[in-house]
C-alpha cells in the first residue's frame, strides 16, 4: 500500500459564548468548508426535490466549451450526484485542510450534478487550458469576484427566478444545491473540447504492480484500490467507499497523483483561515495509476493556456487508460 502525505508530516474569530459553544461553531463551519458568497444563501427558489441521475451524450463531431462544476466534498455532502459522468475529476485542498472537487464534463451531461459549492482562485488558472469553459459554482469571496469577471470563462451561479439550480431535500443547506446542466447547454460539447493535454492508448511498458494508494491532505484523504474484476480504481474518501446518489461506486480508469506547489493565497474564509493556492502551471513529478500498476511520470504545463503533458522516463507521452481520469493535486516535497 502506497501513501502520500501533504507537507512535511503535515479557520478564528472570537465571540461572546462559552468555550464549548465556540468549538461547536468552528466545527460546523469547518465541515461546511465554504466562503462568503455573492449570491443569496437560499439560491434554490424553485421546488425542493431529490436529485435524479440520468444523462445525455454528445452527438458525433460535437464541439463547444466544457462544463466545469465545483462539487462539495465534506462528509455531509456525500453521496454526490452526477460524478460518474465526468470526464475528468480534479481534487484540490481548501481551507482547514479539507478537499473540494472540480468535475469537468464534455462527453456526456448528467441530468443533475451536485452538491455545488464555491469557487477558488486556483480554479481560474486550472481552467485556462480550456476554450472559454462554463464554470458552475455557488458563489465566491467578494474580493475574488473581479478576477472571475475578468477570466476567460462563462460563470454560472444561482440566480433569482432561474431553475438552473435547485435545493434538494436529501441534505441540509449548504450541502444541497444542485445544478441542471442541460439548462446551461443543450448538448454535451464533445470530447474534442477536452484540451487537457492527456494522451490515451495502450499501457506503457514497465511500471510496478500496485493495488492501493492513499493521498492525504491535512483533514482529508483519498484511497484508490484496484479492482481486477472491474478493471478500474475504486475510490474511497476519508476511509469510506465512494458511491454516487444512485448507489454506484466511483471508479476511474486512471488516477494521477500530481505533485504541485501549494501555498497561501491572498484570500481567507469566514473564520480567517487562509485559502490555499494550487499551482498547476509549471513542471514536476507525478504517479500515474492504470491497469493495476503505478508509473513514474513527469508533468509539464508551460503556460496557463496549455494542457498538461505527462511523460514517462523515456520522455515519451504516457498514455492514460480510456475512461474517467482523476487528478489529485498533492503537495510537492520542498
Amino acid at each position: 500500500m502506497a501513501m502520500v502525505g501533504m507537507g512535511n508530516n503535515t479557520l478564528s474569530r472570537r465571540a461572546t459564548m462559552t468555550a464549548a459553544a465556540l468549538a461547536a461553531v468552528i466545527t460546523t463551519v469547518l465541515a461546511a468548508g465554504c466562503t462568503a458568497t455573492h449570491v443569496p444563501a437560499d439560491d434554490g427558489r424553485g421546488k425542493n426535490q431529490a436529485p435524479t441521475p440520468t444523462m445525455s451524450t454528445a452527438p458525433p463531431g460535437n464541439s463547444g466549451p466544457v462544463l466545469a462544476v465545483k462539487i462539495d466534498n465534506v462528509s455531509a455532502a456525500r453521496p454526490q450526484t452526477g460524478l460518474n459522468a465526468a470526464d475528468v475529476v480534479y481534487t484540490e485542498q481548501v481551507e482547514g485542510g479539507l478537499s473540494r472537487l472540480m468535475a469537468v464534463y464534455a462527453s456526456q451531461l448528467p441530468k443533475v450534478v451536485g452538491p455545488v459549492r464555491s469557487a477558488r482562485e486556483s480554479d481560474l488558472e486550472l481552467l485556462r487550458q480550456f476554450d472559454r469553459p462554463t464554470l458552475a459554482f455557488s458563489g465566491a469571496q467578494h474580493k475574488l469576484l473581479p478576477l472571475i469577471d475578468k477570466a476567460p470563462l462563462t460563470p454560472a451561479t444561482p440566480g433569482a427566478g432561474s431553475d438552473t439550480y435547485f435545493r434538494g431535500t436529501d441534505k441540509p443547506a449548504p450541502h444541497n444545491l444542485y445544478l441542471r446542466p442541460e439548462r446551461l447547454m443543450s448538448t454535451p460539447p464533445g470530447a474534442a473540447s477536452l484540451t487537457t493535454g492527456f494522451h490515451y492508448g495502450p499501457a506503457p511498458s514497465g511500471g510496478r504492480t500496485e493495488t492501493t494508494r492513499t493521498v492525504r491532505y491535512p483533514s482529508a484523504r483519498f484511497t484508490f484500490t484496484w479492482s481486477g474484476d472491474r478493471h478500474r480504481w475504486l475510490v474511497s474518501m476519508d476511509g469510506v467507499p465512494t458511491e454516487t446518489s444512485d448507489g454506484k461506486r466511483v471508479a476511474p480508469a486512471t488516477v494521477v497523483v500530481q505533485y504541485v506547489k501549494i501555498h497561501e493565497s491572498a484570500y481567507h474564509d469566514v473564520l480567517g483561515n487562509n485559502t490555499p493556492y494550487t499551482e498547476t502551471v509549471g513542471s514536476g513529478t507525478a504517479k500515474v495509476l492504470r491497469d493495476g500498476k503505478v508509473f513514474d511520470a513527469a508533468w509539464n504545463r508551460a503556460k496557463a493556456t496549455d494542457g498538461t503533458e505527462f511523460t514517462g522516463p523515456d520522455g515519451a507521452p504516457l498514455n492514460f487508460a480510456k475512461g474517467q481520469v482523476w487528478v489529485v493535486f498533492a503537495r510537492a516535497a520542498s
